[in-house]
């Protein structure tokens, strides 16, 4: 199998063949992945003012705890471990900042549970090795999931409907400077074409189908992770992968996200 789309994505030119990796849906009980050596190793406390929490021992159990649900991508495991959540959410909620738990980030919307961040962005880059190349998120929320993204990928546009989370999420980010990460106030169900196209995207609200522009702006060999609703009328995570030969749909587990709306307010 030949590497998915890195960066700068370049379209394969016609006639060339490319095989994509299709995802395995989860089944049973995952084994405890084994823990990266860098979590093994001695840390030097990072105090958190006023807090209480001793953000890096905190954060290297959370992520401890994410190797033995079964994540095992090194540079996701790693890019959980540099970004501080506590910065994401209200200080008022800094206590819970590093349990596995979604939290609101106001206007009816959350962050996403670490869990669920790390599966996502580690179905996400199935099949690559090294860092993604340009890729797309819908719903930047209040910008954790963004600076976790910048890690694994070179450049990540993203996207937000909703003008107060699009101002807090550029106040949370600014002091991290992270310069490949591009922040766009607008519709997330438009995508943004004018960074397209995209090696992956990821969405962190679902809706009934996943929209066409987001199809029309992966790249061949790239891959979508979203949540869609099934015929059941509950949400679950779905892996599209784009392919010379069609689209290439696996359905996931269940889950449970904000609905992904048109429009922006």
């Amino acid at each position: 199998m030949t590497q998915r789309p890195g960066f700068p994505v370049k379209l394969p030119s016609a006639g060339a063949a490319r095989t994509v990796r299709s995802s395995t849906p989860a089944t049973g009980v995952v084994k405890p992945a084994v823990v990266p050596a860098y979590l093994a190793s001695a840390r030097r406390p990072v105090p958190l003012t006023g807090l209480g929490l001793d953000s890096g021992a905190v954060r290297a159990r959370m992520v401890t705890k994410l190797a033995e649900q079964g994540l095992k991508d090194p540079l996701v495991l790693q890019a959980m471990d540099a970004v501080e959540r506590h910065r994401f959410v209200e200080t008022a909620l800094a206590g819970q900042a590093y349990e596995d738990t979604s939290l609101p980030i106001g206007l009816g919307q959350t962050i996403s549970k670490p869990n669920v961040v790390a599966r996502m962005i580690e179905l996400m880059r199935e099949g690559v090795s090294g860092k993604l190349g340009r890729i797309l998120e819908i719903g930047t929320g209040c910008g954790y999931q963004a600076a976790v993204l910048s890690h694994v990928a070179t450049e990540v546009y993203s996207i937000e409907r909703l003008r107060g989370l699009h101002e807090k999420a550029r106040e949370n980010l600014r002091p991290l400077r992270l310069h490949n990460v591009h922040l766009i106030f607008g519709d997330g169900m438009l995508g943004y074409a004018q960074g397209a196209p995209y090696s992956a995207i990821i969405s962190a609200a679902g809706g009934e189908n996943v929209p066409q522009a987001w199809i029309d702006q992966l790249a061949m060999g790239g891959r979508l992770v979203a949540p869609t609703h099934t015929s059941s009328g509950q949400q679950a995570l779905v892996v599209i992968d784009k392919t010379p030969q069609g689209l290439q749909q696996t359905l996931l587990e269940a889950v449970n996200f904000v609905p992904l709306k048109s429009g922006i307010a």
